[in-house]
């Protein structure tokens, strides 16, 4: 452009000839360009030593000085380079030359520092790279440890962690620790919650341990509407489920909750969403929570008004670990332990009689009968109950197996799948009676026919004879038989 330019200005304007215009606007142009060009260099220069020294700590001086003191053989190089433009025709020969030596001295005097450095470096036995960033094996060990509860987000959920906005998660997930150790009596440990890229953008993964747990992906300025199974009338949106209990639910705008609301619908917010889901999940592995440093907390805590108790149980009657095993055994059965008193001086009566930790549960729990009843009591003195059949009974018995480790369930896988097949039969006839199911049996079979639930992942409530407390009035639903 600048050519033809300045060639029609030259031949039009000025009255110069054609050969005289393009020799001197092309000068001219070429010049131009190269002044326009220098600027931009610098600038690109300067962006790629500040964006290179970014993951540094040090000045900048400093990093330009190690820089050119690291490679000496760049420095020789570059002489010998300024050398020939020395004598290229045209060039200043005397400055280029100046600066040709002094460059060569510099190379040639840190070259002995560079082999020395070297040297060293392989003696030590580490890979000489240069820059490469060294760690000592503190930093290392702090690598190590695993986060308990960790919650990873996509990159569009990152504005529900925003401290500004009134609903925000984080105090979401603070009032779910307070409830949670108001109910179990557990401590929730710390969520640490980080971005993760490889997640979809409105996607979140919970783990626990650094193992996946649950995931969910929600949707970003909705609401959702989950459908509790009497909604007066359908409406129009994105379906999906309710991450924490499967049930089905759609996605809707924030300006029809109101619509959604009067048509029966249960509507949420997403930081209700996640949390919810992160409550959900640690009642089903709260257990995994309590080790062996929590249940020494707890007993500290408990010690510095009932002393005696403790010192009297632990360690000298029953280990920490086998505490710890009750209390898990509690725990992952919603049994809450926040009364731990009770609980120590029930191990402290039986303990001496009995190491085995799930016959020393069922103790405990028939010492909390009314804590464990509460949750399902009908107008506080109602309990609806599922009976077992006596044959499943005597089946049940006849299959446990005593050992000096414990006692153990062993059934044919027939047998086993009859059973489970009985009590998913029982619980879908009463499924519309009553929310939350409780099957009622012998002490001797409920901690086995639990496991066997939990095995075949049937989440039923089971409690034996022995912890009903008195005054309850119990009413069947209906009986668990393999009988058909």
């Amino acid at each position: 452009v600048n050519i033809i330019g300045g060639f029609v200005i030259g031949v039009l304007q000025m009255g110069l000839d054609m050969q005289t215009a393009i020799q001197n606007y092309t000068l001219l142009t070429i010049g131009d360009g190269l002044v326009s060009q220098i600027p931009a260099l610098i600038v690109s220069t300067g962006a790629g030593i500040l964006v290179s020294r970014a993951a540094s700590e040090g000045n900048m001086g400093m990093e330009l000085a190690q820089q050119f003191t690291v490679q000496p053989r760049a420095l020789i190089l570059a002489s010998g380079v300024i050398f020939l433009l020395a004598l290229t025709p045209g060039m200043p020969t005397i400055p280029f030359l100046f600066l040709s030596g002094s460059v060569y001295l510099l190379g040639k005097h840190f070259k002995p520092k560079a082999i020395a450095r070297q040297e060293k470096k392989e003696e030590a036995g580490v890979p000489a790279v240069a820059g490469a960033e060294e760690f000592s094996p503190e930093e290392v060990q702090k690598l190590l440890p695993l986060d308990v509860l960790e919650l990873e987000i996509g990159y569009g959920l990152i504005p529900l962690v925003d401290n500004k906005k009134p609903s925000n998660l984080l105090e979401r997930i603070r009032s779910l620790r307070r409830q949670f150790a108001l109910e179990m009596g557990l401590i929730i440990p710390s969520l640490h919650i980080r971005d993760n890229l490889e997640l979809k953008p409105n996607e979140y993964y919970v783990c626990i341990r650094g193992n996946g747990v649950a995931k969910a992906e929600l949707m970003m300025d909705h609401l959702l509407a989950i459908d509790p199974g009497h909604v007066k009338a359908k409406m129009e949106g994105l379906k999906t489920r309710d991450p924490a209990f499967g049930l089905p639910a759609i996605w809707i705008p924030a300006e029809k909750k109101t619509d959604a609301q009067f048509a029966g619908y249960t509507v949420v917010d997403l930081p209700s969403v996640i949390t919810t889901h992160l409550s959900e999940i640690v009642r089903q592995h709260g257990h995994e929570f309590l080790g062996r440093q929590e249940v020494q907390r707890l007993l500290d805590n408990l010690s510095k008004n009932n002393p005696k108790v403790v010192e009297e149980l632990i360690p000298g009657v029953l280990s920490l670990g086998a505490l710890q095993k009750v209390l898990q055994n509690l725990v992952r059965e919603q049994v809450s332990i926040r009364d731990l008193l009770s609980i120590l001086e029930t191990l402290a009566d039986y303990a001496p009689m009995t190491k085995d930790t799930d016959l020393l549960t069922e103790y405990v729990r028939q010492r909390m009968a009314r804590s464990i009843t509460k949750p399902y009591l009908d107008h506080f003195k109602l309990l609806k109950v599922l009976t077992v059949s006596g044959e499943l009974e005597e089946l049940l018995s006849r299959g446990i197996n005593q050992t000096e480790y414990g006692a153990y369930l062993t059934l044919e896988p027939q047998q086993a799948a009859g059973i489970i097949d009985a009590v998913r039969a029982a619980l879908e006839k009463v499924a519309a009676k009553i929310e939350q199911p409780v099957i009622l049996c012998s002490s001797t079979i409920r901690r086995h026919l639990k496991k066997l639930c939990e095995r075949f992942q049937v989440p039923i409530v089971i409690i034996s004879h022995n912890e009903i407390p008195g005054g309850l009035e119990i009413k069947s639903l209906g009986e668990v038989s393999t009988k058909r």
